[in-house]
């Protein structure tokens, strides 16, 4: 059975949803954050490069959650939820899978530069993350007023993928999607899902760890 390393309040919460949505058992072991708000030693002693999330499967360690996804749903689901090489939206399956991590960059560095960064190059960067911001989440406007999912008609891991920066990661400083109507109506989508609902309770924003 896999092992779910779950951080409060982090990136985790998408491998509890894939699961839910894969009917797949699994164990869940909560980990709360320090008081300045990083994981705890426990968490970052599971691999040498760990943080949400982390997965035990038998005597493998994984972490990332692109990884993560597609080791679960081809080990375990028969590559449900994925996308091959020979399907025709394949391009748009494996741009929207790796999309995820370039916005979560701009975040942290968003972040960094208001902790009081200035300067002439400081004013750069802040310009440049502003416009590489609105870039990516237009981008995927538009892409949501043409497909409902992601990758195309079908819910995908790019789904997965890409649910936390446009609603838990908000919490943390990432760009609201308030004035994005096509991403708002498509989160609308993935909320109604009986899967995710579930694991939000599970392993959300505002779940707590499960009493001993």
């Amino acid at each position: 059975m896999i092992t779910i390393h779950h951080l409060g309040v982090s990136q985790s919460e998408r491998i509890v949803w894939l699961m839910e949505e894969l009917g797949l058992p699994y164990k869940l072991k909560w980990y709360d954050r320090k008081a300045n708000l990083l994981a705890p030693d426990e968490l970052l002693a599971l691999h040498p490069t760990a943080m949400a999330p982390v997965i035990e499967d038998g005597d493998r360690v994984l972490t990332e959650s692109a990884v993560i996804v597609e080791y679960i749903c081809h080990r375990h689901a028969g590559g449900r939820f994925t996308v091959g090489p020979a399907q025709p939206n394949y391009y748009d399956y494996l741009y929207w899978m790796h999309f995820n991590n370039s916005t979560m960059g701009l975040r942290f560095t968003k972040s960094a530069l208001a902790a009081g960064a200035t300067g002439p190059v400081a004013d750069t960067m802040k310009r440049l993350v502003k416009r590489r911001e609105e870039q990516y989440y237009g981008y995927m406007n538009h892409r949501l007023g043409e497909s409902p999912y992601l990758a195309g008609r079908e819910f995908t891991c790019a789904d997965i993928m890409s649910m936390f920066r446009l609603t838990t990661a908000t919490l943390f400083g990432a760009r609201r999607i308030d004035d994005l109507q096509n991403i708002v109506d498509y989160v609308k989508r993935i909320v109604a899902r009986p899967a995710y609902g579930k694991a939000m309770s599970i392993a959300g924003p505002k779940a707590v760890a499960p009493k001993a």
